[in-house]
């Protein structure tokens, strides 16, 4: 008799309305088309239209599910946590809370899933399931602290955590971006202007030099041959930048890529302190969160391994979580970890010893907060008469190559003016 073949669960985009005639489009995996509306109807939602997904091959497939797909911003997600937190602290229901914010969230993506997530809970599911059924939107970090606000009777707290935790995280994310905004700009206009030089500038010089009929210098000649071959190096530059995006963006989360990568950031000249001390802080914030909110140890060095944002703290966090397991403490394994600075160890070991752990991993995480906002005000500082400097040697450079050539000649019609 031949083994019959095991078939997963497939993708359905589905139409549907719900009890107040709104139409309602999602998608689901299950195994059929009849399981799918099996499911809609306990979700109370009459469906409309079913129709199965189906990716492509190859590259279509990997783009489509899983490279591009973009989470929810984190400040949209401390909003709703602060909101929820308010609405039961005030003693509405989950229910009923979640109904509210849903209604009321202008972000459209986490309005769409939070009106699932509602369903899914007045179902009968908890709260952190129906969040863990959306691991794209809603990060493990915040399914955690949430299940084990429900586990424990405080749900109020957790989601208060959640919110202080993503608000910080939010902050720092912009703190980073508005140091490098300035730069990035500036280096993007500077390079379009070289290019312009060099594609529409130099070859009039150059038509100029030709009817001379004299060698040109060493520098002119440099320039000239660049903008000679900016013809087809031009276009295989622009080609090869965005293809490098395109791969980046798709292999960027892979461990192949993450583990030289992530190392090579910490080890930068002036930029690496930085990364390590960003992923230091989110590390510690993160782990203070989870410890506070009941989540056990080892299964929240695991979930702030991966949200820590660097393969490095990752490998290192499982390392501890390894250790703990065994029945060792958290100060020894990860004083072994170079990653972490000296303080962070000897403050843990403090929190070990005194029973304040949480309280002494968020003071090192607002510590560092605080390094990194310095070091960035720092840096902006710093770069900006850098990039004057680079800019200034680069096109001025360019300018007094070009004029070389009008300088020999002026230089020797002197000579010979001088000679007659």
């Amino acid at each position: 008799m031949a083994a019959t073949a095991t078939v997963g669960p497939r993708s359905w985009n589905y139409t549907s309305r719900d009890v107040r005639g709104k139409l309602i489009k999602g998608k689901l995996e299950a195994q059929s088309e009849s399981a799918v509306v099996d499911r809609l109807r306990g979700l109370g939602l009459a469906p409309v239209a079913i129709q199965e997904s189906v990716a492509g091959t190859g590259l279509q497939r990997e783009i489509s599910f899983g490279s591009f797909a973009k989470g929810v911003d984190l400040k949209a997600l401390s909003i709703v946590s602060r909101q929820l937190a308010t609405m039961v602290g005030a003693g509405l229901t989950l229910l009923k809370a979640l109904s509210i914010v849903s209604d009321q969230t202008e972000n459209k993506k986490l309005k769409d899933v939070l009106a699932v997530v509602t369903r899914e809970v007045e179902t009968g599911g908890s709260f952190s399931e129906a969040l863990a059924r959306h691991p794209v939107e809603f990060p493990p970090l915040m399914i955690n602290m949430i299940k084990a606000g429900e586990a424990g009777g405080f749900l109020e707290g957790a989601l208060d955590a959640v919110a202080a935790n993503f608000e910080k995280e939010a902050k720092l994310k912009a703190e980073i971006k508005s140091a490098m905004t300035y730069p990035v700009v500036v280096l993007s206009m500077s390079g379009v202007g070289v290019l312009v030089m060099l594609i529409f500038i130099v070859p009039i010089f150059k038509n100029m030099f030709s009817s001379l009929g004299s060698a040109l210098p060493a520098p002119t000649q440099i320039l000239v041959t660049i903008s000679e071959n900016m013809v087809w190096a031009a276009p295989t530059l622009i080609i090869g930048i965005f293809a490098f995006m395109a791969w980046w963006r798709v292999n960027k989360h892979t461990d192949r890529v993450r583990s030289v990568v992530d190392p090579l950031k910490i080890k930068l000249p002036v930029f690496g302190p930085l990364m390590n001390k960003i992923a230091v802080a989110r590390f510690t914030r993160n782990l203070a969160s989870m410890l506070a909110a009941g989540v056990p140890i080892v299964s929240a060095l695991l979930i702030v391994g991966e949200t820590a944002g660097n393969w490095v703290l990752e490998k290192a966090s499982k390392n501890i979580a390894e250790a703990v397991r065994q029945g060792r403490t958290i100060s020894a394994p990860l004083a072994e970890e170079n990653v972490f600075p000296p303080m962070v160890t000897q403050m843990v070991a403090v929190g070990e010893d005194s029973g304040s752990m949480e309280t002494m991993l968020s003071k090192v995480a607002d510590f560092y907060d605080s390094e990194v906002e310095a070091t960035t005000k720092a840096l902006t500082s710093l770069i900006e008469p850098l990039l004057i400097a680079v800019l200034g040697v680069v096109i001025g450079g360019m300018i007094v190559a070009l004029y070389m050539p009008i300088f020999s000649i002026s230089q020797a019609v002197q000579n010979q003016g001088g000679g007659q």
